[in-house]
């Protein structure tokens, strides 16, 4: 990714395994900042954009393609949304909060496409965030949880799979700068105080 920042804004990105509560934390947080008068725009990928929709699409079993063309769906969708929303919101000096990212599209790999030097090179263009906060919740709990959404899902299939994939951010959160880890069992209110507190460190840092 690239290091390098222009911008008078802030870009935070929230990653962790599905059924971790990534989007609920990151929307607390775009609230809570908004409330304390700044100005935040709160984004997710897949996108709601043309490419963003063939991605869900593919996810929820409608159409079949390719784990390589998956990925390559992912980075234009990644792409544009840097281009279309991302950049203009961070050039404005805005805090642009982002559910999803380019870790989570590295740590997925590990059950897609399996090559990791290939995703990186697709990747490595894209701006890096300023902050990224991790959220730490059990491959099992996590399992349960999408258990309990997809009924089809099975359980025990599901939960190998995560301990992979949180394996790679681990792996990732050691390799990149400024990645929290947050530990996602607690109650909302210790996580979203300390995800606050390491936001406005950032932003202090900022000014």
């Amino acid at each position: 990714m690239i290091k390098r920042r222009t911008h008078p804004g802030l870009f935070i990105a929230f990653e962790g395994l599905d059924g971790s509560g990534s989007d609920i934390h990151a929307a607390a947080l775009a609230r809570l900042l908004s409330r304390d008068g700044y100005r935040v725009v709160l984004r997710h990928e897949p996108t709601n954009s043309m490419i963003g929709g063939l991605i869900r699409a593919r996810l929820a079993g409608e159409w079949e393609i390719a784990p390589e063309t998956l990925q390559l769906l992912f980075t234009a969708d990644r792409a544009e949304h840097l281009r279309s929303m991302i950049l203009p919101g961070l050039e404005a000096g805005k805090i642009v909060i982002c559910d999803r990212y380019v870790l989570s599209a590295l740590a997925y790999n590990v059950v897609l496409v399996n090559d990791r030097e290939w995703l990186r090179a697709l990747n490595k263009r894209f701006l890096k965030p300023d902050v990224t906060f991790l959220i730490q919740v059990d491959p099992k709990i996590c399992a349960r949880r999408l258990k309990e959404m997809h009924l089809e899902l099975e359980l025990h299939r599901e939960e190998s799979k995560l301990k992979h994939v949180w394996r790679e951010y681990q792996a990732l959160a050691a390799e990149f700068d400024g990645v929290h880890v947050i530990d996602g069992e607690r109650d909302d209110v210790a996580i979203i105080d300390e995800i606050a507190e390491r936001a406005k460190e950032a932003l202090n840092e900022r000014a």
